[in-house]
Parts: structure tokens; sequence; C-alpha cells
């Protein structure tokens, strides 16, 4: 009885040991991310952020703190506040995404950096001015015609607030050919 046991355990043990390892060894090695993964960097165009405040209210656990100050300068769909501070609480983001669809203006992405562990959790907060500099690589995701370009975000491109909006309707045939060559 526990000489056959024994048998089959040990047959396992030697069928996994000679098998190639699929372990990666991080940081050294890394694997490819997708386009579309919604990591801990947050992109956020000024240039399109009018301060109205959305992505913090539709933020489910009030992680983004948002003072803004009337600028004087109107646009087509009213006053563009000046914006003093946006800061993202990453400690305790869950990175759901809802802020960044609730933002009308399209100022607000999703990143795709992943390595951002800290010491302390005040570092995790990203202030207004790192915002500013953060290059502009956003994930595909919620952004589908952004993929349908070529656009992709490990590629190293910043791409310029012109070109980061949603409101065009994808090309779905295109997605779909594009899906079939990828499997």
């Amino acid at each position: 009885m526990y000489g056959i046991g024994v048998l089959k355990g040990m047959a396992v043990t030697l069928k996994n040991f000679l098998r190639p390892s699929f372990t990666v060894q991080y940081p050294e090695e890394s694997l490819p991310q997708h386009p579309r993964f919604r990591g801990q960097d947050f992109v956020w165009y000024e240039e399109r952020c009018t301060g109205c405040a959305s992505c913090a209210k539709y933020c489910p656990l009030g992680i983004i703190r948002i003072v803004t100050d009337p600028s004087g300068v109107a646009t087509p769909q009213g006053d563009k506040y000046k914006v003093l501070a946006f800061d993202i609480d990453l400690g305790r983001c869950m990175y759901c995404g809802l802020c960044v669809e609730g933002c009308p203006y399209d100022a607000l992405h999703m990143g795709s950096g992943f390595e951002r562990a800290r010491y302390r959790r005040q570092e995790l907060v990203i202030p207004v001015e790192e915002l500013r500099r953060m290059p502009k690589r956003p994930s595909t995701w919620f952004r589908p015609q952004m993929e349908t370009k070529g656009y992709d975000p490990r590629m190293g491109k910043e791409l310029p607030w012109q070109e980061a909006g949603r409101h065009e309707a994808p090309d779905v045939e295109k997605m779909k050919e594009r899906w079939v060559k990828e499997r």
C-alpha cells in the first residue's frame, strides 16, 4: 500500500522536475503586459481638465482630492477652473477605473506602471506636480480605438492629449481581425 503511493508521488515529482521551468525571476525578468493593463500610475492631461471634479465624485473610496480656483477662462462647456491640487492616494486605490470612466473630458487615464512600492503610506499619494511630470503613456483600457490605431503603451511612445480620447466609434472589424491574428 505505502510503496505504490510513494512511487506514484515520486513519478509526479520526477515528471515535473524534468519539465522546463515557467517561473519568472522578477525583477531580473518580467512578463509582457497587455496594453489594457490598469496599473498604479495615472495619466492626467491638464490641457483637457476643466476642474469639474467628476473623477473625485465617481471614486467609491474618495481617494481623489481636487482643489480648484475660478480661472476666468471660458470654454464652450462653461468656465474652466484652475487646478491647484489634484492628489490621488494610491495606498487606498482599488484600480476600478470609475474615475476614468466618469471624466467627461477624457483628462484622466489609467497608466501601465506597477512598480510603485514605497516604505511609507504618505509616499503613495501622487500630487499634482508629479501628475504633470509623469510620462503620458495611458493604458488602452476603456479606449479600444487607441489599440486599433496601433498605440501600445509598452513601446515607450508618449501619446499627445489630442489622440487620447474615447469618443470615436471603434472599428469592430479591425479589432476582430487583430484578435484572430493574436490567437
